[in-house]
């Protein structure tokens, strides 16, 4: 079990899923829709979630080849819980910030 928890819950695989989950994707749209990951690490966490079977990726037949991400019917399975835990991440957040200035603050950091 720990190997699916490390895939879905690092950063990364979480803001792509929650991306994908409105409908497919193009590899330049998803750098677009999460500017902080490089490509290198967008081309490696595909790769990973497509391996899980979360992702689907898809080749068109152009000059030069178009590639569509896109959600499978597993991946699809995942936004629910995701979507929780988006949920209580966002409106804890101030609250998590608050703590870490505190302790910062007692620890001298």
């Amino acid at each position: 079990m720990r190997d699916v928890l490390d895939r879905v819950g690092d950063k990364w695989s979480t803001l792509l899923l929650s991306v994908l989950a409105t409908r497919p994707h193009r590899f330049s749209a998803l750098l677009r829709a999460v500017p902080d990951i490089s490509k290198r690490m967008l081309t490696q966490t595909l790769r990973d979630l497509e391996r899980d079977g979360l992702v689907e990726r898809e080749v068109f037949p152009t000059k030069p080849p178009a590639v569509e991400y896109r959600l499978t019917a597993l991946g699809a399975t995942i936004l629910e819980p995701l979507g929780g835990l988006m949920a209580w991440a966002d409106r804890s957040h101030a609250a998590i910030r608050a703590a870490r200035a505190r302790f910062d603050a007692l620890s001298g950091l």
